[in-house]
């Protein structure tokens, strides 16, 4: 992994295998996934999960259209979040965990959620968020860009995964809101939830050795919860859900 760059394909499947080795990680995006999975609209329609890489979501959601920015093992499509090749209408839900950072142009990216999703339909995620506590992490022990402080959403294209600001999903849905619901009636924001303070960094994520053995990852959920009420404070990552409303764009 440390031969590769982050950009790199190959890294991909390797970035999987360590999701579903490192067991205190896994349990992570297990808990996560079953977020996404229990914000699902009803009905059949298809549901598609951007940035899928080396991940397990469809364990959860069964028949999920997996995808990826290039083509990678268990991905089943190669497509751009930004140039939807969908229908109108023809999704229940769009769902990602830590992908929309990456974007670079995300209004292109929520304008054609839009188009895809149908009304009542949902976009979830999963993603980096801006407290106090994160700000000190993100600054310091992250290797991605974070500029809370940015004028605009959009940052300088680059690498699907080198190419970021890790501050960008705060900025949208918190510090711009109603500029996001000017911009974009056709979306409404029904959940946010700041949340896990602690167990990500003590994982080690991807990249980094766990700081703390398996076998410690409830007694720090317990920890988490005691202290969500101060979540605003202390989250490093948000639960976030859009409905979309029955507002056409012209």
């Amino acid at each position: 992994m440390a031969d590769l760059d982050v950009d790199d394909p190959r890294a991909v499947p390797i970035r999987g295998r360590i999701v579903r080795e490192k067991v205190f990680l896994r349990r992570i995006y297990e808990e996560w996934y079953a977020m996404i999975a229990g914000a699902m609209p009803p009905g059949e329609d298809p549901i598609l999960e951007l940035g899928s890489g080396g991940g397990f979501l469809e364990t959860w959601l069964p028949g999920l259209l997996t995808s990826d920015v290039f083509p990678c093992p268990g991905v089943r499509v190669a497509l751009d979040g930004r140039a939807l090749p969908l229908g109108r209408s023809s999704l229940r839900a769009i769902v990602m965990t830590d992908v929309l950072h990456h974007i670079p142009q995300s209004r292109q990216f929520f304008a054609e959620a839009a188009r895809c999703v149908r009304p009542c339909g949902r976009l979830v995620m999963i993603e980096p968020w801006v407290t106090p506590w994160s700000s000190f992490v993100y600054s310091r022990l992250h290797p991605e860009p974070f500029v809370p402080d940015a004028v605009d959403w959009e940052f300088p294209a680059g690498g699907p995964l080198s190419a970021a600001n890790t501050a960008l999903p705060w900025i949208i849905f918190l510090r711009d809101l109603k500029r996001f619901e000017r911009e974009f009636p056709e979306w409404r924001l029904v959940v946010l939830r700041p949340l896990m303070p602690f167990r990500y960094l003590l994982s080690g994520g991807v990249s980094a050795r766990g700081l703390t053995p398996a076998w410690t990852f409830g007694l720090w959920r317990g920890i988490e919860r005691l202290i969500q009420p101060w979540s605003h404070r202390f989250g490093m990552f948000a639960h976030v859900v859009l409905e979309r409303t029955d507002v056409e764009r012209s």
